[in-house]
């Protein structure tokens, strides 16, 4: 199985930066994409940034120019760099990896626990 554990997230002013960071671990196989969802109260989850495996890179509208998505091949890690926060960047930050496991067939999605972003004065 995969395991994915979020760091980085806290408290941050408006127009300041936070990094996040999502370690996967376990018997990967291979990993496809790897991306960035959000979670606010009443609202729907949704995707932030994506990466794939070949460094390719997809952002909602609304953070496009604010975040940046990167990622470490040989640590299976993936990086959100958030830049001039925004409130309503406030969410609950969710990791995802679509990833094989060695002999088997099909691709799955695998999820962290979430790491809490708060933008606040």
């Amino acid at each position: 199985q995969v395991q994915l554990v979020e760091s980085g997230g806290g408290l941050v002013q408006p127009g300041g930066s936070l990094r996040l960071s999502c370690a996967a671990s376990g018997n990967i196989f291979r990993i496809s994409v790897m991306g960035w969802y959000r979670q606010a109260p009443g609202k729907q989850r949704e995707l932030v940034a994506s990466i794939t495996s070949s460094g390719g890179t997809n952002y909602a509208d609304s953070v496009k120019g604010r975040f940046t998505i990167s990622k470490d091949n040989a640590k299976n890690t993936a990086y959100l760099q958030m830049n001039s926060l925004k409130p309503e960047d406030t969410a609950v930050y969710y990791c995802k990896a679509n990833a094989q496991l060695p002999g088997n067939y099909f691709w799955y999605d695998y999820w962290g626990q979430g790491t809490q972003v708060t933008v606040s004065s």
